[in-house]
């Protein structure tokens, strides 16, 4: 690839969904925009940038992007936009970076596709031999259940992410209960539902920055293992006592970490060394599967045998500095956020062959 133009200190736009500016349309399920930034979020971002020596200028993820960029012809995007509409839509920035040639940070525009897409993501994982739990996908709710699911079942929306249609109703123990969360998934969601066999042991999620190669010429070279990665302590989601009843989504995501009723926030998780490396590896192999960049986050739960399962990866993790699970992660072994920030950032350059600033 050749090399960008761009000199130290760059000029950075953030491309951002902004959760203030979102309007629901009269069909909008009751979580929609969850998954979209605060202000203050993305300001945060912002700033741990600008500490840095950059000029960084925060664009709305909305139709005028492609005016907005082509006018401030930045030298790298900091892209952490949802997307507005439906399939693809966490592809959208990068898919216009890529057309306006501009760098751009974490995965490309295939990557960023397949992973909203949990069912073709666990298709993928499936070819590779990694362990997800067996599934079924249903796009009208009519068809015919496979004879290889086993109740309980866990439905959820195929195409959604922050625990979006994810509730206690999710778990379900027979054929009628399984029929009626389809149908809300499908008519409520408005696209196909993801049915798979329920894993009733502890939720893990791992998190890492890096790409595959050498990390010599990196700012921060010793921060990465010999394969170009860093993994980040694992994070147990301890779900057993709250309201929503041992499920993990919008409801429980939404509530303060530093709540009575939040969900335990156990980092680093108490595992043994051998499950810690297991989860490890199969956070890298299922991230490479389907060519993520930069920076991902892979789920997991453990079956009624201790074994772990893939669950689903989020290839644009949230960045909440106290909130988001990629961020408590980093904290727990004592990265300061600005570095956890910056680090996506020269990656992403790196990748270009920008020049990267020497660490101070």
């Amino acid at each position: 690839m050749a090399k960008h133009p761009g000199s130290f200190p760059w000029r950075i736009a953030l491309t951002a969904n902004i959760k203030d500016n979102f309007v629901k349309s009269a069909d909008s399920p009751p979580d929609a925009g969850a998954e979209f930034d605060s202000r203050r979020t993305v300001e945060t971002i912002a700033d741990a940038m600008r500490a840095d020596g950059h000029t960084v200028t925060i664009c709305e993820a909305d139709r005028a992007l492609p005016i907005v960029l082509d006018k401030l012809q930045p030298d790298i995007v900091f892209n952490i936009a949802e997307g507005l509409g439906h399939d693809s839509r966490e592809a959208h920035v990068p898919a216009l970076c890529a057309l306006l040639g501009i760098p751009y940070t974490a995965s490309a525009v295939m990557a960023n596709t397949i992973s909203l897409d949990k069912a073709h993501t666990k298709r993928i994982w499936r070819s590779f031999g990694l362990p997800t739990p067996r599934f079924q996908e249903f796009r009208t709710g009519d068809e015919r259940v496979s004879r290889a699911l086993r109740f309980p079942l866990f439905v959820k929306p195929a195409n959604e992410g922050t625990g979006m249609g994810i509730g206690p109703d999710s778990i379900v123990s027979d054929a009628r209960q399984l029929r009626r969360q389809i149908q809300h998934v499908i008519h409520t969601y408005h696209q196909p539902a993801l049915v798979e066999e329920f894993m009733s042991g502890r939720e893990f999620t791992v998190g890492f920055i890096g790409n595959r190669g050498s990390a010599e010429s990196r700012r921060n070279s010793a921060l990465y293992n010999g394969s170009g990665y860093h993994i980040f302590p694992v994070l147990e989601i301890d779900t057993e006592d709250i309201e929503t009843e041992g499920v993990y989504g919008v409801a429980a995501k939404s509530i303060d970490v530093r709540a009575d009723d939040a969900p335990g926030y156990l980092c680093p998780a108490d595992i043994p060394v051998m499950m810690y490396d297991r989860l490890g590896d199969l956070t890298i192999r299922a991230a490479e599967a389907i060519g993520t960049r930069d920076v991902s986050r892979v789920d997991f739960r453990l079956d009624e045998d201790g074994v772990p399962h893939l669950l689903e990866i989020n290839t644009l993790p949230g960045l909440n500095r106290e909130q988001s699970d990629l961020c408590i992660m980093a904290a727990a072994e004592g990265m300061p956020y600005e570095t956890l920030i910056t680090e996506i950032l020269y990656l992403a350059a790196e990748r270009y062959g920008m020049q990267i600033p020497v660490a101070a």
